[in-house]
C-alpha cells in the first residue's frame, strides 16, 4: 500500500483516486492511498511518497489526522522499522481510533506515523490514556531507540495535525 501527500489543488490525473482532504491553518493537502505505486507522480518534488509497512484500521471515517514525522538515517531504518513492527498495538483499541499507517519514505529520510481519529478530542484522549503511556514507556529510557542509537535520528521529529474534510 502506498500513500501520497499532494498539495492542493489536486492534479487532474489524480482526481479519480479516492483521497482525504487534510486542512491545517497553513495549507491543504490531499492524501491518496493506493494499492499500486504511482510512479508517474513520484518524480514531482511537491508530492511526498510513502510505502506503508504497517497498517491497521480504516482509511475513511475520520475527522482528524495526526502525522508524526520522524527523520531516520539510512543506517537506522531497519531498527526503526523493527521497533514499529513490534509495537504494542494499543492505539487500535482507543475510543475514536479510525486507522494507522506507518509510512516508509520513498524520496527522503522522514518516516510518518499517520493516525486517523474521529475527532481531535479522541486523539487527545489517547495521549492522556494509560495505553499511550504503555506504548511510549521506553521512549526516554535506556531501552528506547533515542538512547540506544541516538545517531539514527538526524533531526528532531515533529507533529503536524489536520482536520479531514
Amino acid at each position: 500500500m502506498y500513500i501520497y501527500l499532494v498539495p492542493s489543488p489536486i492534479p487532474d490525473a489524480l482526481a479519480a483516486y479516492p483521497h482525504l482532504t487534510l486542512r491545517s491553518e497553513e495549507h491543504v493537502r490531499l492524501a491518496i492511498e493506493s494499492a499500486e505505486r504511482l510512479m508517474n507522480i513520484e518524480s514531482d518534488d511537491k508530492i511526498a511518497a510513502y510505502e506503508a509497512f504497517d497498517a491497521a484500521g480504516s482509511w475513511t471515517g475520520g475527522g482528524y489526522a495526526v502525522l508524526n514525522n520522524i527523520p531516520v538515517t539510512e543506517d537506522g531504518r531497519n531498527d526503526f522499522e523493527e521497533r514499529f513492527k513490534n509495537r504494542a498495538r494499543k492505539v487500535e483499541d482507543e475510543p475514536g481510533f479510525v486507522g494507522i499507517r506507518v509510512l516508509r519514505p520513498l524520496k527522503d529520510d522522514t518516516y510518518v506515523v499517520l493516525t486517523l481519529w474521529q475527532s481531535e478530542e479522541n486523539f487527545k484522549g489517547w495521549q492522556e490514556s494509560q495505553a499511550y503511556s504503555h506504548a511510549h514507556r521506553n521512549r526516554s529510557t535506556s531501552e528506547g531507540l533515542t538512547a540506544q542509537k541516538p545517531t539514527m535520528f538526524p533531526r528532531p521529529s515533529y507533529v503536524t495535525t489536520y482536520t479531514i474534510e
